[in-house]
């Protein structure tokens, strides 16, 4: 089932730095494709490979060189002690939505089909799911994710509009919630206008910001001095948790400073400006052209 085009792929590969003994983490297995580019390139090391979604798990290689594991990457310490591993040499965490989710109906990640159930759940497993929020959350809580996940501008208005129609009855498919949010859609602007409400329940769902912020803090222990973490990002949110974290170490705030003033961060930045896709990759995968990858480097400084 491996239908997923991985972004940046020779740029995260190379951003990783890898060495053929050393011991690396794909805290996003998806497709596969980051995995195998990862595996390819080492002899002695090992590759330990997460997903929380079960049917990722069937795109991991058959390879003595991997540990494909079941599970959500805001556990990687316990899934990697479980393994016998303290430290790694590498980490790289792709945090789009893999391709297979999106043309999968019945997973509801896209608004493309009416009849598609609204789920949204990375890992099919979860008790939460975006029927769950439309049709049970407060209208004041609708509105806080509409504007805050979402960035959607009439988020207000929106939680009135759903609240509204779920009184009438409940919204359980993409065509109810078009329907019953129809008048806050902008005429010439529908499908980037969705994206964001839809974006705004798949992040409340998975619970993704604070899974991110779990693994940001994670690698500070996890990564041997010198070892690299790689993210690629698809919306402002998710980077600039990233940019905060590798420049001053924290997700808000001004960086901590010594009595000299100098400046101690757990990591380096190994690019001055996000990294992001050709102009020729994003012609050739457009789920590519939102992405922005970020790469720091472990330093000897501990938080």
């Amino acid at each position: 089932m491996n239908y997923h085009t991985p972004v940046l792929l020779t740029e995260s590969i190379e951003g990783l730095n890898v060495r053929p003994d050393g011991v690396y983490v794909d805290a996003t297995l998806g497709g596969g494709g980051h995995t195998r580019a990862i595996v390819e390139r080492l002899t002695t090391g090992r590759l330990i490979s997460l997903d929380q979604d079960a049917d990722a798990l069937a795109n991991a290689p058959d390879d003595e060189r991997l540990i494909a594991q079941r599970g959500n990457f805001r556990y990687l310490q316990n899934y990697l002690a479980h393994h016998d591993y303290r430290q790694v040499d590498g980490i790289l965490a792709d945090l789009g939505v893999a391709s297979f989710h999106f043309d999968d109906v019945e997973r509801g990640f896209s608004f493309r089909y009416n009849d598609a159930p609204l789920d949204m759940r990375m890992n099919a497993a979860a008790q939460l799911t975006a029927k769950a929020v439309l049709n049970h959350y407060p209208e004041s809580k609708l509105a806080d994710i509409f504007a805050i996940y979402g960035e959607v501008p009439n988020a207000a208005r929106v939680a009135r509009q759903v609240v509204a129609a779920r009184r009438t009855a409940a919204i359980v498919n993409s065509g109810q919630l078009i329907e019953a949010i129809g008048q806050c859609i902008p005429r010439g602007a529908e499908n980037k206008y969705l994206a964001k409400v839809y974006q705004s329940l798949r992040i409340e769902v998975n619970n993704e910001l604070e899974n991110l912020k779990s693994l940001l803090q994670q690698s500070v222990n996890l990564l041997a001095a010198g070892g690299r973490l790689v993210v690629i990002a698809y919306h402002s949110l998710e980077d600039r948790l990233v940019k905060n974290f590798f420049k001053n170490g924290m997700f808000e705030g001004e960086a901590e400073k010594d009595l000299y003033g100098n400046v101690n961060v757990p990591f380096r930045q190994a690019n001055s400006k996000a990294i992001v896709p050709t102009e020729a990759e994003t012609i050739a995968n457009s789920r590519s052209r939102s992405a922005k990858m970020r790469i720091g480097i472990r330093t000897n400084y501990n938080k």
